[in-house]
């Protein structure tokens, strides 16, 4: 069963993923989010995702959650850096009623004065939370040094000098502008007929919803080096480190060797990362690497918490392995060892019907064509030890780096 990609009524692309299960994703996805953000209204993106589950003028916010999981599905959303999302994952049966609902908080959302307001508060409390781990204040100040002067480097959420201001007729106004029909792609995966799915999305779908003129993006400066160095102190007990750099984006095929130097370095318990830090000198219970493609741009991360005195020694450690991919080949063994975990990692994890909704969506929105996972898979197997090595070289110099710190006040 191959998947389909059709253009509605509505002028809205959908894609539709047969496959055998016993429940049914569907999301709706728009080509929106922080990055396209002024620096004035910075979190308004993830403001909008909240406030879209508080109601519409024919459902409660009550009602909307309890369609769903009343009926044992899942029901949740998210906003990166390049797009928003909300989707739900359900029994197949409910599938007309999960399109109805999702496409009446697409068109629909009220956003109460007094629920906004409230909201307002719960978002503020959310940024706090994350404040508060170490982990996500190395992470964020990290992606803020190697992207500086640019709204990829600014936190999804904001912050409360940002949010407080906002009004709902800015969301409304924001909305109007963004979630438009040319950036929005549904993406239905699992057991369900195409015929009712088509049709259903047509009738609650209207024709020329949207079609504001579109917004642009605008890209790194490659010219503008990343900030060399963040230090946050906290009352820690560990010293959490994050070593980043910025590298090419999506759209180049060295993404291929990439994820395949991305898995021998940091993915997993057989990584090298985690062999030497942890394994081999017991300087952190959890290490590992991890890398985030845009469409201009990618950041490739490690991350791990350390003892405070020994955070020098791990940070060694890591440049140590950093150099070992810059100045050495990758064995035949190593290579296809690596390969193999890549490819059969994603084979299982792309089995549900939810995951094989958000590849064909997160595909489509960042390379504006249908991706199979087969094409995926093929372009891994075709990887060899002089490209991996060629894109080491590429993306691993001081120039390019950023190093993000949380330590212990003392």
């Amino acid at each position: 069963m191959q998947p389909k990609l059709i253009t509605l009524d509505s002028g809205i692309t959908a894609i539709l993923v047969p496959c055998e299960a016993e429940s049914v994703a569907v999301g709706i996805f728009v080509a929106s989010g922080s990055r396209h953000e002024s620096p004035k209204f910075a979190g308004i993106s993830h403001f909008i995702e909240h406030m879209l589950f508080k109601g519409t003028p024919t459902r409660r916010a009550i009602d909307i959650i309890r369609a769903i999981e009343g009926r044992g599905g899942n029901f949740n959303a998210y906003t990166s850096e390049e797009s928003t999302c909300f989707f739900a994952h359900l029994p197949d049966d409910y599938l007309l009623d999960a399109i109805d609902i999702l496409c009446d908080m697409y068109l629909n959302a009220s956003i109460d004065p007094e629920e906004f307001e409230k909201e307002k508060r719960v978002i503020i409390e959310e940024i706090r939370m994350y404040r508060d781990e170490p982990e996500s204040v190395a992470a964020e100040n990290l992606q803020r040094a190697i992207f500086p002067r640019n709204q990829l480097g600014a936190p999804i959420a904001g912050s409360e000098e940002s949010l407080l201001p906002l009004t709902p007729d800015d969301l409304h106004d924001y909305i109007n502008r963004h979630y438009l029909a040319s950036k929005t792609v549904i993406v239905i995966s699992g057991s369900f007929k195409e015929s009712k799915a088509i049709s259903k999305l047509n009738a609650v779908l209207p024709k020329g919803i949207r079609k504001a003129p579109s917004f642009k993006t605008p890209k790194v400066d490659f010219s503008i080096p990343p900030v060399h160095e963040i230090i946050v102190k906290k009352e820690v007990n560990q010293t959490q480190l994050m070593l980043g750099y910025r590298t090419f984006g999506c759209l180049d095929e060295r993404k291929y060797p990439a994820a395949v130097l991305d898995g021998i370095l940091g993915r997993g318990m057989s990584s090298r990362l985690f062999q030497e830090v942890r394994e081999k000198y017991g300087l952190s219970y959890d290490i590992g690497s991890r890398w985030q493609f845009f469409k201009d741009a990618g950041m490739l991360s490690i991350g791990a918490g350390v003892d405070p005195g020994k955070a020098a020694i791990a940070l060694e450690v890591i440049n140590k392995e950093i150099d070992r991919l810059v100045q050495k080949r990758l064995t035949p063994a190593d290579l296809k060892r690596t390969k193999e975990y890549l490819i059969g990692n994603f084979r299982i994890s792309n089995e549900k019907a939810l995951t094989k909704m958000l590849f064909y969506a997160g595909n489509y929105l960042s390379q504006g064509r249908l991706v199979l996972p087969s094409e995926q898979i093929e372009k891994v197997r075709e990887v060899t030890a002089d490209q991996v090595r060629d894109v080491a070289r590429a993306i691993f110099s001081a120039d390019n780096s950023a190093l993000s710190w949380v330590m212990p006040k003392e």
